[in-house]
């Protein structure tokens, strides 16, 4: 099964980063010094080289606070690379959580400060607390302010990408579908009725790629990676060998 070919930018957003990043690489190559993104997803980060590879513009890091951050940060520059860490690590302690928090615990916790977004990279829940990578400007904010996630009590502090525990990797998981049609494929994922499914996708709960998805008839890919509102997400690896009922067997990643 190939991989999905470069999706053009979908809407006046994704256009604009576009045409930000190009507006970047070239002041950098006229004018020199550095110049950096907030926190782009991986959709963005794929937008932003398409929009410097036509321009030949080489010179950049992409930083997410450790080496297998998702949500990173673009940083252009002309001869040197920057040297102050482009994110700041903080620890969210939670010691006395009367249950396991989620990522969408923590994330809300934080956007009820007023803090955007992309002023967050990666958030690693973690027994008693959660990692949380951000932009240096917004960490004392973090430290000051945050005191609490949910109903508990919560402190911050300054930690290191370093001390960070092992990562834990999703299990790979198999199932057979009877199409590469995205309402097949996410059947399996989810295990419900390819009716259930369809609803999904119509009622725009599905995106693939960071890209919202109308149609249950769409063509998957290898890699595709699947954001389905009150599920959760979900990469597909690959496909194998068909049944002899002609069904293909897949593989894919629930995160």
């Amino acid at each position: 099964m190939s991989e999905r070919g470069y999706i053009p930018p979908k809407d006046d957003s994704e256009r604009m980063l576009v045409r930000r990043i190009g507006e970047m690489a070239q002041a950098v190559a006229a004018r020199g010094g550095v110049r950096q993104t907030a926190f782009l997803s991986d959709r963005e980060q794929a937008l932003a080289y398409a929009a410097l590879a036509p321009l030949r513009f080489e010179s950049y890091v992409l930083d997410g606070g450790y080496p297998e951050a998702e949500r990173r940060i673009l940083c252009l520059y002309q001869d040197v690379p920057p040297q102050a860490p482009l994110t700041e690590t903080l620890f969210i302690e939670t010691p006395h959580a009367e249950r396991a928090l989620t990522h969408r615990d923590y994330l809300g916790a934080l956007l009820s400060l007023g803090i955007k977004r992309e002023c967050l990279g990666d958030i690693l829940p973690c027994p008693n607390g959660a990692y949380v990578f951000a932009l240096p400007r917004i960490a004392p904010l973090l430290l000051e302010d945050l005191t609490s996630v949910g109903r508990c009590a919560a402190r911050v502090r300054t930690a290191s990408a370093e001390a960070l525990p092992p990562i834990p990797q999703p299990e790979e998981k198999t199932a057979s579908v009877a199409s590469l049609r995205l309402d097949a494929v996410l059947a399996a994922m989810l295990h419900v009725s390819r009716a259930e499914a369809a609803r999904l996708i119509q009622g725009g709960a599905v995106e693939v790629n960071h890209v919202p998805m109308a149609s249950a008839h769409s063509e998957v890919y290898e890699n595709d990676r699947f954001s389905v509102r009150g599920y959760g997400k979900y990469r597909l690896c690959g496909t194998g060998a068909r049944s002899r009922k002609g069904r293909t067997f897949v593989s894919y990643l629930e995160y």
